[in-house]
């Protein structure tokens, strides 16, 4: 596999790179004739991230006869990302092109080589997984019965009435029709509301804050659409920065797909006024959902509260089932990063807990498949003990004498 890249596409691969890091810390780039698919998942299996760079998005882009072929499985790797962050760490406006390099199916390395403006040239050699978790997940988009978009400028300002602490956030939506029962008129006609999830059994002081925004969609949203009865989802909020800032970056809305508590939500960017037909790349954010709904305390979420502990302390004084179940999914949001060996040695489990989780009232991505696993080189077993290892090779102009200085760093 061979692929390269400039200008615009280059600083998109870098926002993509960024996003996808801040999902989990593994990556999976799997290179079809058509396009080259880049996934993460975490290991608490809470959050998926991909992203499709098609054909047209690179300056060359070459695969081997063999793995051209439409039948044949697709050439696939894993790296580290945040080695591939380090890589990337040079400004993009000092890089004239990056070039991507797999010179075999199972070559122990990934060659990226960085041409600079000023004539030099930085090679880095990333070390692949021996055996990558090759994951997938699609959603179909007309399964989700409700949607919403928004400009990432006017989600980050609604963010903001946030503590930046804050791990979960809870959207509830209702019926612009129908309309929220209140007889102060406060939230009246506001039909969606985003409310700060808080662990009630914490002793953290940052807990007692409890934050709601009743929005009316007219107002805010570029597109709200829900009919029947009112639906909440909890999820993550570093996964949803995350892609905040992705799609900031791009300049594209923020399209936002859920159905119910307990089902995962779907986030993809939204191309103006296309579906994004047009785009030589596309991105999904799919989160997982608690699967307690937060709507028994609807009565209170639809009048203004006099005060934050009035609101925290019912909730904490219910049954011990929702202190355990906020426990589970704070560890579950990936808060935590685990190591390279971590993540691989503790996949196995972690999936064959998937049950156990669920009786506990945690959410998991449903239809996770496994593609199948790149058999491991013979002659790389050293290399796999030290996956942080990153070879690097920065040749500089050639001098008026005729020579060249190369510096190499290991």
């Amino acid at each position: 596999m061979e692929l390269s890249m400039s200008g615009s596409s280059l600083r998109t691969f870098g926002r993509c790179v960024t996003f996808l890091a801040r999902v989990a810390s593994e990556l999976v780039l799997q290179a079809h004739p058509a396009k080259l698919e880049l996934h993460t998942l975490n290991s608490s299996r809470s959050a998926y991230g991909s992203v499709s760079l098609a054909r047209d998005f690179f300056d060359t882009y070459h695969l081997d006869a063999a793995a051209s072929a439409p039948s044949s499985t697709p050439l696939q790797c894993s790296v580290l990302l945040k080695s591939l962050l380090a890589v990337l760490r040079t400004p993009h406006a000092a890089l004239d092109r990056l070039a991507i390099s797999l010179p075999e199916p199972d070559s122990p390395k990934l060659q990226f080589t960085l041409h600079c403006l000023n004539g030099v040239r930085k090679t880095y050699w990333i070390v692949c997984s021996a055996e990558p978790e090759v994951q997938s997940l699609a959603l179909d988009r007309g399964r989700f019965p409700s949607r919403l978009t928004i400009r990432p400028r006017e989600l980050a300002r609604l963010l903001s009435n946030f503590q930046s602490s804050l791990q979960e956030l809870t959207i509830i939506a209702t019926d612009p029709a129908a309309g929220l029962p209140d007889a102060g008129g406060d939230v009246g006609g506001k039909a969606v509301e985003l409310r700060s999830y808080n662990d009630p059994a914490k002793d953290d002081c940052d807990t007692r804050l409890h934050t709601q925004l009743w929005i009316d969609p007219v107002e805010e949203f570029v597109e709200y659409v829900h009919a029947g009865d009112p639906v909440d989802v909890t999820f993550g909020v570093k996964e949803l920065k995350a892609f905040l800032t992705f799609c900031e970056g791009c300049e594209v809305d923020i399209l936002l797909f859920f159905e119910k508590t307990g089902e995962p939500v779907l986030l993809v960017p939204r191309f103006g006024l296309d579906d994004g037909s047009t785009s030589d790349f596309e991105a999904t954010l799919v989160l997982a959902t608690m699967t307690v709904s937060q709507l028994a305390d609807s009565n209170d979420a639809q009048q203004p509260a006099t005060s934050a502990q009035h609101n925290v302390e019912p909730r904490a004084a219910t049954t011990p089932s929702v202190s355990n179940h906020t426990k589970i999914w704070s560890e579950l949001s990936g808060n935590t990063p685990k190591s390279f060996e971590a993540n691989r040695e503790t996949h196995a489990p972690k999936r064959s807990n998937a049950s156990t989780s669920m009786l506990n009232n945690t959410s998991v991505l449903p239809n996770v498949t496994n593609a199948p696993r790149k058999p491991p080189a013979a002659d790389n077993a050293n290399i796999i003990m030290q996956p942080l290892q990153m070879d690097h090779l920065e040749e500089h102009p050639v001098l008026s004498q005729g020579r060249s200085i190369t510096q190499a760093t290991g």
